[in-house]
Parts: structure tokens; sequence; C-alpha cells
């Protein structure tokens, strides 16, 4: 037993290693799975689409040609920038909301 900390040797220690190295195995898991998912947002009624994948990376861009206008590129600029940003944003929501539930709920700072 750990001198000044009961109840922390032997059994009880082990079966806490056993448990952080399976949610340490379901987190990897979890990971694999979001990496390959895909969070699709749009913009301006959907006229500009942006798809990422759970490692946040941008895979698409999808611009309705009607909307191209050369006198006007800052509206397309906002446009492309709100729908990389809602995409992103829901790849996000997920990985906390995975997290923890894998976690029940637990703040595990800089896991994800």
């Amino acid at each position: 037993m750990a001198k000044g900390f009961p109840n922390m040797g032997g059994k009880n220690m082990n079966s806490m290693m056993k448990q952080i190295q399976k949610l340490q195995k379901e987190m990897e898991t979890m990971q694999e799975n979001l990496d390959k998912e895909e969070f699709e947002a749009t913009a301006g009624g959907g006229v500009v689409k942006a798809i990422v994948n759970g490692k946040k990376e941008l895979l698409k861009v999808e611009i309705d040609p009607d909307v191209v206008d050369p006198d006007d590129v800052e509206t397309l600029e906002d446009l492309l920038l709100a729908a990389v940003r809602e995409a992103m944003s829901a790849a996000e929501e997920k990985t906390q909301g995975e997290m923890s539930r894998l976690t029940g709920g637990m703040n595990l700072p800089g896991m994800f």
C-alpha cells in the first residue's frame, strides 16, 4: 500500500490501471472513427458548401457558379469562411461530445 494513500495499493491499483488502459483504447478507436467522418456545412442558403473531416482538415469546397460575381468577391469570401467555420465547429462538437460520453463527463484537458 502506498504510504499516506490508503486503498491505493494491490488490487485497487491494478483495477484502476486496467480501466485507464481500456479508456485509452476506446479513445483511440473513437478518434480513428472521427478522423474518417465528414462534416458538411453550407452558407448563403446552400450556395457555398464546405466539407471537413474529424481531423478538421478541409476536404472540399463547392460553390454554386451562379453566385460568382467578379465585382463582389468579398461576399463570396465571407460565405466561404462561414461555411468552413461551421463545418469545423460541427467536427469539434462531435469530438467533444464523444469524448464526454467516453469519460463520463470528466474534463481531461489536452486530450482532444
